[in-house]
């Protein structure tokens, strides 16, 4: 059974978020935040929603279990480690790519 709770937590931890961090990114009060945890409560879909604009997550990747793969760190680290490679190491990649795509 999906976990609201437990998934807002892993997207902090990625983030390194606190629940300062994530009200001030989302706009939520930290109240709201708070109470997510500390009183068990179940997140609004409004709520769930501005904690998926803050983390750049749609509402999908938010309800899919262990979607790491297409977290911004991710991304993030994949972009960085491209654009280190040299030419033919970007050709090379891109050719790889595409046989197992």
């Amino acid at each position: 059974m999906f976990n609201a709770q437990n998934r807002i937590r892993q997207l902090m931890v990625e983030r390194g978020w606190t629940i300062y961090r994530l009200a001030q990114e989302s706009g939520l009060s930290q109240t709201t935040i708070s109470n997510i945890f500390k009183r068990n409560n179940q997140p609004s879909l409004p709520t769930v929603n501005a904690i998926c604009d803050a983390c750049g997550i749609t509402l999908a990747q938010f309800f899919t279990e262990n979607d790491t793969a297409n977290s911004p760190n991710t991304k993030s680290e994949l972009d960085d480690s491209v654009a280190a490679l040299k030419e033919d190491q970007r050709e090379a990649l891109a050719a790889f790519i595409k046989t197992i795509v």
